[in-house]
């Protein structure tokens, strides 16, 4: 361990991220697994995102949205899961303290939009269900615009603030992370500096960019199904049930563990849960979410079917040409 000596302490240089260093004999396994996880979750939103951009008829509120959050869910996933696909492969656990404190900058800036991207998206559903006749004029390019470049400047803003308190901070050992990348309260908890200012920070900031977007979010949905409910059409009300469930059970799943390892005091069981906890903030639910919010969508099967159709076509003619030039 690298230490330079800071008056009295010796401050820490370089951290060791335990990850699952205790599961030894399922390295292997867990790689393989995160491997898959990270190229399909890659794969599908950037597929998003090229569809969203080259299709005309994408070119709505919805689909902006759902762009603008499979952007971030690539940069969310490529920020951890690189890091610990090393270090399972590898074995090489450590992580310099600027390195980790940049890792943390980003993921906070990250899940802090996305928790507003998401309310964005509740509330544009919201209008489009609940209130269709003003949905055009409401909704429209311009504010639309407005709600995507808030919740970035929203995320990125708020958490700049508590990372450079965080690069402040005095880390004098011990050195190792017990998690998996590098995490809020996993520092704090090794820091020698007072951090009670920035426990509470934290705490007001994750009530702020959580909680309250959860809440809206949870409204939007409640009145989605509510106006759900009045469909005459029993396949029309199960059809659009079904789509609104899916969305209400990812929201749930993301904001709730968000909710439970940032917000909930400290304890013995929930220090044990919280690792298992992040699994599905950082991997699974953007994992789930091309599924959930686009690929099961006509607009956006139909989207797909065109790029094929149009790539097919495009390398028969190349081969053709080839071959009449041979």
């Amino acid at each position: 361990m690298e230490e330079t000596k800071w008056g009295n302490q010796t401050a820490v240089t370089e951290f060791i991220l335990l990850g699952f260093g205790n599961l030894p004999e399922l390295q292997v396994l867990l790689f393989l697994l995160f491997l898959v996880i990270y190229i399909v979750t890659t794969a599908g939103n950037i597929l998003i995102v090229v569809l969203v951009v080259v299709d005309q008829h994408l070119h709505t509120p919805m689909y902006f949205f759902l762009g603008n959050l499979s952007c971030l869910e690539t940069c969310y996933t490529s920020n951890i899961l690189p890091r610990m696909l090393a270090s399972l492969l590898t074995g090489d656990r450590t992580i310099y303290v600027g390195g980790c404190i940049v890792q943390l900058y980003c993921f906070a800036c990250l899940v802090a939009t996305e928790c507003c991207l998401l309310a964005v998206m509740s509330y544009d559903r919201y209008l489009a269900i609940c209130k269709p006749m003003h949905y055009a004029a409401l909704m429209n390019d311009r504010f639309s615009l407005q709600l995507a470049v808030g919740s970035w400047l929203s995320g990125f803003t708020v958490s700049t603030n508590t990372a450079c308190w965080m690069s402040q901070m005095i880390f004098c050992g011990p050195n190792e992370i017990d998690h998996f990348f590098c995490d809020y309260i996993a520092l704090i908890k090794l820091s020698c500096s007072d951090t009670s200012k920035m426990v509470l920070e934290i705490f007001l900031l994750s009530f702020i960019m959580i909680l309250l977007p959860f809440l809206l979010t949870l409204t939007s949905y409640v009145c989605i199904i509510s106006t759900i409910l009045r469909i005459p059409s029993t396949t029309g009300r199960q059809k659009a049930f079904s789509t609104c469930s899916s969305h209400l059970i990812m929201v749930t799943i993301f904001y709730g563990t968000l909710i439970i390892v940032y917000m909930l005091p400290d304890s013995a069981a929930l220090r044990d849960l919280n690792k298992v906890l992040s699994v599905f903030y950082t991997v699974l639910t953007p994992l789930a979410n091309p599924l959930i919010y686009s690929l099961r969508n006509k607009e956006v099967k139909e989207a797909l079917r065109k790029a094929l159709s149009k790539t097919m076509t495009f390398i028969t003619n190349r081969k053709l040409c080839c071959r009449h030039l041979l």
